[in-house]
């Protein structure tokens, strides 16, 4: 049977494509203009569909190109829409949204059976909500049933608390958001204990066998085809950094310490420890002040990895601050997953 096809804009490193490929969908074309992400999204997909391209470039010529080989069942993707936070008349087509508006001319040349927006939670509310406002209104226009939801990845067997909404536009019917209902949840604990133990001995050690079987569920999904762990590179810390994360207790904050150590770091997420009895805060692009639930560290690329759900034989490119923040600023695979099962059904 034929995949139903779509087009990834703003794609990254592919989170999002990874999880509509489990539900079976085909990925046409990929498009970013980050040249590390477009190289790992490429590294990880049987066929390198990932560009290095400004979304203008992908104009009608091109997108009439695309069409001609069949039809195009959606877009996703996550433009940025920094122009909604201005003051004052707030206008839409302020050029800072110019990325949101090429989003839009795709859906509307293509005029796909479905699209999907993701972006952060304060996009609802941003500029009194003339972003969630516009969307519904600019593509309600064109034909679409518009809806929206705030999903938390947690809810969705991720152990990570990662707040995101999701648009999804349908030409027929209604879109029904899935709600992660009877999904059980996974501690930081169950996703990452069959990791080896890092210490001093592994500074620059970069593969590593599995010390034992998985031991949890979520443990034998997130290993998939891997024979080995790779990323699992341990950052090297100050004494006085280790000798302070050593006081702060499982899921606790510097806030936890005496006074004097909280002039450490000046901000008031700094300094975390993961709670091995719940998920992870949001994964960032640097996490640099959030650290292992019992080892004196920040996480690794591969335990950031499976807090955002990329399997272990999932492969990221470029620098390691590179890796960081390709992975902080991706779609958890197996929470795009969910969404695109749902729109696999409604095809």
């Amino acid at each position: 049977m034929t995949k139903p096809k779509i087009l990834d804009l703003f794609c990254g490193c592919g989170g999002m494509s990874l999880g509509f490929e489990e539900a079976g969908f085909e990925v046409l074309l990929a498009v970013d203009t980050w040249s590390d992400a477009i190289e790992t999204y490429n590294h990880n997909h049987p066929s390198p569909v990932g560009e290095v391209s400004d979304i203008r470039n992908l104009d009608d010529a091109r997108i009439d190109s695309l069409l001609s080989s069949g039809p195009i069942a959606g877009v996703i993707g996550g433009p940025p829409c920094q122009g909604f936070s201005t003051v004052g008349t707030r206008d839409v087509e302020d050029e800072r949204n110019h990325l949101y508006m090429e989003y839009f001319r795709v859906v509307k040349r293509i005029r796909p059976q479905f699209f999907v927006i993701e972006n952060v939670q304060g996009m609802l509310t941003l500029a009194g909500g003339a972003f969630r406002d516009d969307v519904v209104k600019r593509f309600s226009e064109l034909g679409y049933s518009v809806s929206h939801s705030l999903l938390n990845a947690r809810d969705f067997g991720i152990p990570q608390n990662r707040k995101r909404v999701f648009f999804v536009g349908v030409l027929e019917g209604e879109f029904e958001f899935p709600s992660g209902s009877g999904i059980p949840g996974v501690t930081t604990h169950e996703a990452l204990s069959d990791l080896p133990r890092l210490d001093v001995e592994h500074e620059g050690v970069h593969e590593f066998d599995y010390p034992g079987p998985p031991a949890t569920d979520y443990q034998r999904y997130i290993r998939g085809s891997a024979e080995s762990i790779t990323h699992h590179l341990i950052t090297m810390h100050t004494e006085q950094t280790k000798s302070i994360i050593a006081m702060i207790p499982d899921g606790g904050k510097i806030r936890d310490l005496p006074r004097e150590y909280w002039e450490v770091r000046k901000y008031n997420k700094a300094f975390q420890r993961m709670a091995s009895e719940g998920v992870s805060i949001t994964v960032d692009t640097g996490h640099r002040n959030f650290f292992h639930y019992d080892q004196n560290r920040i996480p690794t690329v591969r335990e950031n990895a499976r807090l955002q759900s990329f399997k272990d034989d999932w492969v990221p490119l470029g620098s390691k601050t590179s890796q960081y923040k390709q992975i902080g600023n991706a779609v958890p695979p197996l929470l795009a997953e969910y969404v695109a099962r749902r729109l696999k059904r409604y095809l």
